[in-house]
């Protein structure tokens, strides 16, 4: 590489070496390839069509997301559609976009966004007559360490399981498909052969042409100023050409998404912020790259590479992004913005690193446009919480080509049927509140979320911005103790406590596939939650409090959930809230405080979406009434067999069973705290018991507790110790193992649902239907035989799981049993289709007369299925009557 380049400050184009010579000065107005495609407005540009009164729904954004939903809203033969934009139909982030369409990505349902788009996009050419540049080039995917070659085998593993071509390959082989690339560095690489590159304006004018031959109204040069909504609904939408009434809107204005957001007359969070993206367009080389050689995705070098019109485009994502626009929208169109060549250098040597040929290449332009990014890389799609009707698709972290047909679908049939084909919470905008609404958060996030596309990530890592948002008033006293922390819904949490003289930095930085450092701490922690008594921080919980004058909570809470509610004041009961399907909304504990009062226990991350649910279906009854009281209540939990002692210590009150029973509640004082809400469960099957308690005696009930708990060998214990009791248990959490599709019926919990009463409850038809049926997968832990805790690579979640040699299913959640002393993974299989291809109903003798395994990154190893409810693993072990517990919401 020319040490000019390496070295130059001002990037002069008298240092530049001939690759970045020429046409430094050239804009993106008025070139061919880069300007929008033809307006689809009614009528010109000199006489702009009326804004008409009425439609169904009016989606905000013309860029190739927004003409996405308006095509399949089209399909699912939606009428009176309007599509709105601002400028110019694409002339947003979709005019600039690097036209990469990959479908290796971190999470299965963003694989198969892209998928479906890649599909659409193919035949989209055919159905409208118009070019795409669909062009199948493959992918290559390299990696520079054997690390990132674990997590491409991981990734290869898992996008089999979605039937997507990929392989595994050897340097020689990338050497063999691309003609550039340095291969001496490299260890091995990812070949996806059906990834593409396309054009994204002229997708966005094919999508575009086919919604408005289907009817749908697309009106450019019409800005949308707010939302108007009425009693919790969309009724109306104001642009700066008149009123549109509507039922329903949607918000796919990319990176005005959020100022739109917030410029309605009920401010929605749409939380996302830009970054400037840098790509480097070259002129043809000398020998011209064939359209179709394979794009090059070099992580670790943090650059992507693809061919363009002989040449190369190259951008990455730098260490260093330039968030823009913190102070809102300032703009019409995206223009090309300032160059940065100083900013671009290190992606500059980057790819010449990889291929150094290109070093006599001349440069075309230098791009730089902005992209919207999301706090957690995942793109925001679904109905907001707080406005009925107001929809939300948008933040796609630069892969919005590769996402917009898939996603425009998913939003399209959650609109129309209520809820999407696939599983989508991972991107549910409902995932978020307002607390990730700051602009400072969002600010500062970004500028990490950016370069983590392209960091190795292990299992278990943790952002670390934007941190110490919402903590328990016991996290200055745990951090002094040795807390380590990771962050869920902005809530800090303890992961473990490193003991006193252990090495923390190192500890902090350890980052591996394999066994972790804290393995003997979090063992620890578990043999004390055994033989003695821990105390574990679970304030991040989602709380609530239902009350009613007369019977109102109880009648919507036997609606709302599976099991029965009617229970007397002090018990607990453990239930799903079920949509129609018969598939889990949410996943919670129900104390019956008094006789119209309900204290609802609900994960973490699950605050905006229980609430939303519980609203959505409540009567506008004024006597009935819910609150969020996650505030108020910091909540221990006390786990162990000599848990009892301590509590009875501090209460002068008999903690035995006989005296407590399993799954009660009990209003009592802990040490000189009045009002402590004590119940009997853990979340894990071990004894011991939960206490919420008014914040304003936290700290004095905890150090009461660690006090008293010295002579029975009591010690602070975190999530990863949790973690590990529960999934040994077999108790499954909602979010990973149980999502809107699982049902009861699939994971062994037929016996919470209240079957035998005559009470209608959501989901209730559904599931006698199914029982009829028969199901179609179960849920099954699946325990490692064979397999090296000190040298093998661990499970830990998303493993494919075979039986019999056949795929069969997926794990959804792993830990390592200290008690089993092996790993045990959850997940779901199902049977082989049947004759015509039809779903084969599960039995209990299909699960046990198989032989399974277990694929980590391409090895498979040997494992014993279970089935839930399974006969005591732990024998050796004494056990409560934990199995009507089994309160797996929180492992979280």
């Amino acid at each position: 590489m020319c040490s000019c380049v390496r070295s130059s400050r001002a990037m002069s184009p008298a240092l530049l070496p001939r690759l970045l010579l020429p046409q430094m000065g050239f804009r993106l107005a008025g070139r061919g390839l880069w300007t929008s495609p033809q307006c689809l407005a009614v009528s010109g540009d000199s006489q702009l069509p009326p804004v008409p009164g009425q439609a169904r729904v009016v989606i905000c954004g013309g860029g190739i997301v927004g003409t996405s939903v308006a095509y399949h809203l089209a399909k699912l033969g939606w009428m009176d559609i309007v599509l709105l934009e601002q400028g110019r139909l694409g002339a947003g982030t979709t005019r600039l976009c690097a036209g990469i369409l990959s479908m290796a990505k971190p999470i299965s349902i963003e694989s198969q966004m892209a998928n479906y788009s890649s599909s659409l996009y193919q035949q989209l050419e055919e159905e409208t007559g118009v070019k795409t540049g669909y062009v199948k080039t493959g992918s290559l995917c390299l990696a520079q360490n054997q690390d990132r070659f674990i997590s491409l085998k991981r990734l290869a593993t898992r996008l089999k399981v979605l039937g997507i071509n990929c392989n595994i390959i050897k340097p020689k082989d990338i050497a063999k498909l691309h003609p550039l690339v340095n291969i001496h560095d490299l260890v091995g690489a990812l070949h996806l052969p059906d990834d593409a590159v396309v054009s994204s304006p002229d997708v966005n004018h094919a999508l575009a042409v086919a919604a408005a031959r289907q009817g749908v109204q697309i009106l450019d040069q019409t800005a949308v100023q707010q939302v108007v909504v009425e009693k919790g609904h969309v009724m109306a939408v104001e642009t700066d050409r008149g009123s549109i009434e509507c039922d329903y809107f949607v918000n796919c204005a990319g990176q005005w998404a959020y100022e739109l957001g917030q410029a309605s007359e009920v401010k929605v969070s749409v939380p996302l912020h830009g970054c400037e993206h840098f790509y480097l367009l070259t002129k043809p080389l000398q020998e011209p790259l064939a359209p179709n050689t394979p794009v090059i995705i070099d992580m670790d070098g943090r650059m992507y590479a693809r061919p363009w019109q002989g040449g190369l485009l190259s951008g990455g994502f730098e260490k260093n992004p330039k968030p823009i626009f913190t102070e809102g929208r300032n703009q019409l169109e995206i223009q090309n913005m300032q160059e940065d060549w100083d900013h671009f250098e290190p992606m500059l040597s980057a790819l010449l690193r990889r291929m150094p040929h290109i070093e006599t290449a001349e440069i075309h332009q230098l791009v730089n446009c902005p992209e919207s990014f999301t706090p957690d890389m995942r793109c925001l799609m679904g109905e907001t919480p707080c406005v009925s009707g107001y929809y939300v698709l948008a933040g796609m972290n630069s892969s919005g080509l590769a996402f917009a047909g898939g996603a425009g679908k998913y939003l399209a049939e959650w609109m129309t049927y209520g809820y999407p084909t696939a599983n989508v919470w991972p991107l549910d905008i409902k995932r978020f509140g307002n607390l990730q609404s700051s602009r400072t958060f969002l600010r500062h996030r970004v500028m990490e979320v950016m370069p983590l596309l392209y960091e190795l990530k292990v299992p278990r890592w943790d952002f670390q911005t934007g941190r110490q948002l919402r903590t328990s008033p016991l996290y200055d006293r745990l951090d002094t103790q040795g807390a380590r922390w990771m962050e869920k819904h902005g809530f800090e949490r303890p992961k473990y406590f490193v003991p006193p003289g252990k090495d923390l930095l190192s500890l902090d930085q350890s980052k591996t596939f394999y066994k972790p450092d804290w393995f003997d701490i979090v063992g620890a922690e578990v043999k004390c939650c055994k033989e003695a008594v821990c105390v574990i921080d679970m304030s991040s919980f989602t709380k609530f409090e239902l009350t009613s004058t007369g019977d109102q909570a109880l009648e919507l809470l036997q609606y709302l959930c599976a099991n029965d509610l009617d229970v007397p004041v002090g018990h607990i009961v453990h239930t799903g809230m079920l949509n129609e399907r018969g598939g889990y909304e949410n996943d919670c504990s129900v104390v019956r405080l008094s006789k119209n009062s309900f204290f609802i226990i609900s994960p973490t991350d699950q605050q905006v979406h229980c609430w939303s649910w519980i609203k959505k279906h409540m009567p506008n009854d004024p006597h009935l009434h819910l609150e969020d009281v996650s505030w108020k209540y910091t909540a221990l939990n006390l786990i162990g067999p000599r848990a009892m002692d301590v509590l009875a210590e501090l209460s002068y009150v008999s903690m035995t069973p006989e005296h407590f029973p399993s799954m009660f509640c009990k209003e009592m004082s802990v040490g000189y705290a009045n009002g402590i809400r004590v119940m009997s469960m853990t979340h894990t099957g071990e004894p011991g018991f939960m206490l919420y308690i008014p914040i304003e005696y936290a700290l004095h009930v905890y150090n009461e507790v660690m006090s008293v708990g010295q002579k029975y060998g009591i010690r602070n214990a975190g999530y990863y110790a949790l973690r590990s009791l529960r999934i040994e248990k077999f108790f499954a959490f909602w979010g990973q193992d149980l999502d809107t599709f699982t049902t009861p019926l699939e994971c062994g919990r037929e016996f919470r649902v209240k079957f035998d009463k005559d009470t209608n409850f959501l989901g209730r038809k559904a599931l006698l239907q199914k029982r009829q049926e028969g199901v179609f997968r179960r849920f099954v832990m699946l325990i490692l035989e064979d397999h090296d805790t000190e040298l093998d690579l661990w499970p830990w979640w998303g493993e494919p799981i075979y039986r019999s040699g056949h795929l069969a299913g997926t794990t959804t959640s792993s830990a390592y049993s200290y008690t089993l002393e092996r790993h045990v993974c959850l997940g779901f299989v199902s049977p082989p289709p049947g004759p015509e291809g039809l779903p084969t109903p599960i039995t209990p003798d299909f699960i046990n007369r198989g032989d399974y395994e277990v694929n980590i990154a391409g090895q498979r190893y040997p494992a014993k299925a279970k089935l839930y409810p399974f006969s005591s693993l732990f024998t050796q072990q004494k056990r409560r009557k934990e199995d009507m517990e089994l309160s797996n919401l929180q492992g979280k």
